[in-house]
């Protein structure tokens, strides 16, 4: 459903980049969709982060970057992590 939002949550490095924790959206896109918005709204810096990303859509890694998205979902942005 298009009216529902899908809450978008970012992680660390993400998180830096967007300047926030989580937004809502409105739904009724793909996740390419929804990661051209988000490269626009805010700019190169997260963009260079999406591009190396992983996203989770309700706690399950996507695969599928040009399926719809679920109504209401709730999508991580999760960039690589360093450490060991």
């Amino acid at each position: 459903m298009e009216g529902t939002p899908l809450t978008v949550r970012y992680f660390a490095g993400a998180r830096a980049a967007a300047g926030r924790a989580e937004e809502a959206l409105p739904g009724g896109r793909s996740l390419d969709d929804l990661t051209a918005e988000l490269t626009q709204r805010h700019g190169d810096r997260l963009a260079g982060v999406l591009r190396v990303a992983s996203f989770l859509v309700d706690g399950v890694t996507c695969h599928d970057r040009q399926a719809p998205l679920p109504a209401g979902a709730t999508i991580d942005v999760l960039p690589p992590f360093a450490g060991g």
